[in-house]
């Protein structure tokens, strides 16, 4: 078993372990990469304030998201096909999530479906939608996860068009895998992750595939899902589906002060300031430098979380610092999952817990909820820079 000590140690595993279209599908960006890198490069620029002499016995980096309890303000954000980086990926990284106390939350684009997940797990998860223009699949799939007790529908706004990201043209990115020339040579060398896809039945997206009309094998899904995302979807059809769900709802893909006010006047429970990990618009500023123009002009009015960018405890407590509620790990817990399986997602909400820990101690707090800007040294044009 290797020594792990932090996230890019199970990023170099998942790398070895996992067929190259898969991993490069995990770490990339559209285009140029620009916001890509600058997710976690804007992290960097922000330091901490050491304080001394304070008692740090005690100390708790539990809180809340959404009203429920979790064991560190950390979700796992949903990652489309999940179920190709480790055989019934989306199960594992639900069940980790679930035994380390900390929200779960399923894609549309997964590989098991809503209700894979919900057979083999034992608490509510959330389930994340894209919005699509068959509207009767719609319809069915904020169904389906009502019916499998999904506490929250998590509403993804920038994925209208999807936006271009060059690797996975190269690589002829497809679940299950094209076996090409290169693409069989790779699978050479993963024999791990081999042995487990011929094990499980799961190879393709469980919730489309047999729900989506028309759909029935992998040729019709791709045409089905290359002209499905509603590049019409404004507030009119947030609202049509906010009715249909009833219940919590989450606005994820928040980059702007306005879309920000206009999702606290629509009644959200949470927004999460988000650029789709760099993965939509090439060129957008990054999450953490947003985040606190977002909190400015939101308030205490919706709680803000905040994904994209976070690899460490670190990421975690200068994100809270700047007053966000919640953070969600996306490509953090994919590089366990690819690397290690389910005790790999575990790990890497181990590595995060111990370092959001350690680092609240040194910045000589006891509570993630005493964070504040006070913890933290700021760039003078953090927030200025672009305006």
């Amino acid at each position: 078993m290797p020594v792990i000590t932090c996230i890019d140690d199970l990023k170099r595993l998942h790398r070895r372990r996992t067929p190259k279209m898969f991993y490069d599908y995990c770490e990339s960006g559209s285009y140029t990469e620009q916001t890509f890198r600058e997710n976690t490069t804007d992290f960097a620029q922000i330091r901490l304030r050491q304080k001394v002499a304070v008692d740090m016995s005690g100390r708790s980096v539990a809180g809340r998201m959404l009203g429920e309890p979790v064991a560190m303000p950390v979700a796992l954000a949903p990652v489309g096909m999940t179920g190709m980086q480790h055989a019934d990926g989306e199960i594992l990284a639900a069940r980790a999530a679930e035994a380390f106390g900390v929200p779960f939350t399923l894609s549309t684009m997964s590989i098991c479906s809503i209700e894979d997940v919900a057979a083999h797990t034992k608490k509510p998860f959330w389930f994340q939608l894209y919005v699509m223009r068959d509207e009767d699949f719609v319809d069915r799939i904020i169904d389906r996860a009502k019916a499998a007790n999904c506490s929250a529908l998590v509403l993804t706004l920038d994925l209208q068009i999807l936006g271009q990201r060059h690797k996975d043209h190269k690589n002829g990115l497809s679940a299950p895998p094209k076996l090409t020339l290169p693409v069989m040579l790779d699978l050479a060398t993963k024999w791990r992750w081999g042995l487990g896809m011929l094990g499980t039945k799961r190879r393709f997206f469980g919730n489309i595939v047999g729900h989506a009309k028309g759909v029935g094998d992998p040729a019709s899904l791709m045409a089905w899902t290359a002209e499905q995302f509603d590049p019409k979807l404004d507030w009119g059809k947030i609202a049509r589906i906010r009715d249909r769900w009833g219940g919590k709802l989450i606005l994820k893909g928040i980059l702007d002060e306005d879309d920000a006010r206009r999702a606290a006047d629509f009644g959200a429970e949470a927004i999460v300031v988000s650029n789709h990990g760099g993965r939509q618009l090439d060129g957008a500023l990054s999450s953490i430098r947003m985040l606190p123009r977002i909190v400015a002009a939101v308030g205490d009015r919706v709680e803000v979380h905040l994904d994209s960018g976070i690899r460490s405890g670190q990421d975690v407590l200068k994100a809270l610092a700047l007053g966000a509620r919640g953070t969600w790990i996306g490509r953090a817990y994919i590089h366990g999952l690819g690397a290690m399986g389910q005790q790999g997602v575990t790990t890497a909400l181990e590595v995060i817990r111990k370092e959001l820990d350690t680092t609240l101690a040194l910045c000589g707090e006891r509570d993630v909820a005493a964070l504040g800007r006070h913890n933290l040294l700021m760039p003078a044009d953090f927030e200025t820079r672009w305006t």
